[in-house]
């Protein structure tokens, strides 16, 4: 039985590296990696970072029911194939998806045995510290990740679990802890307890 993992946090939470360490450590998990419209930039490579469509295919696939979630973000769409569900269903394994709020509302909705987790940092200052120490971004998009951050925030209360990343080593083992915990829930579990209970019944 697969388990659908939706993590979201604001830019800057740290999240890319605490997701990146446990699917490292852990080979039961497979990343589901997003179809966009948006062109590759920097090192990102077509299959491993995105899948890479045009925005006419991207609409062809939406009207074809093919997409678990999508959202237009800033003029190019983003969304999770439903392929990479089947994919790890097929694989026998747990699948991992990276989104925002408002595509783990929609996730939901299509698969309501998903487990959420909204990963936090200490606090605004904090978050404002890591955007900064990047040096990725002008003044300007910091300042509307920020923003961003504090709408994002408010729906923290629709998430199943809440991850506080104050030290990434801590992080990680909390969210292995919380995978590992999720896969002996007992619905997960019956096809290993049916055969236990069958030599109760045995008795000869």
């Amino acid at each position: 039985m697969t388990s659908v993992f939706i993590i979201s946090a604001p830019s800057g939470s740290g999240k890319s590296t605490i997701v990146n360490r446990v699917l490292a450590e852990d080979p039961k998990l497979v990343f589901s990696i997003s179809y966009t419209t948006r062109q590759p930039r920097g090192a990102e490579k077509p299959g491993v970072s995105y899948h890479y469509i045009s925005r006419e295919e991207f609409e062809r696939r939406i009207a074809a029911g093919e997409f678990l979630e999508y959202a237009d973000v800033f003029g190019n769409y983003y969304g999770t194939h439903i392929s990479m569900l089947r994919q790890a269903e097929a694989e026998g394994k747990d699948l991992v998806l990276d989104i925002d709020v408002q595509g783990a509302r929609q996730l939901r909705r299509k698969v309501p045995d998903a487990v959420s987790i909204f990963i936090l940092p200490p606090s605004r200052k904090e978050l404002e510290h890591r955007l900064r120490a990047r040096s990725e971004d002008a003044e300007e998009v910091i300042r509307r990740r920020l923003e961003g951050a504090a709408r994002e925030i408010e729906d923290y209360r629709d998430y199943d679990y809440i991850l506080v990343n104050r030290e990434v080593e801590a992080s990680v083992a909390i969210l292995k802890a919380i995978i590992q915990a999720e896969r002996v829930r007992t619905r997960r579990m019956e096809p290993e307890v049916r055969p236990i209970l069958k030599t109760f019944e045995d008795r000869s």
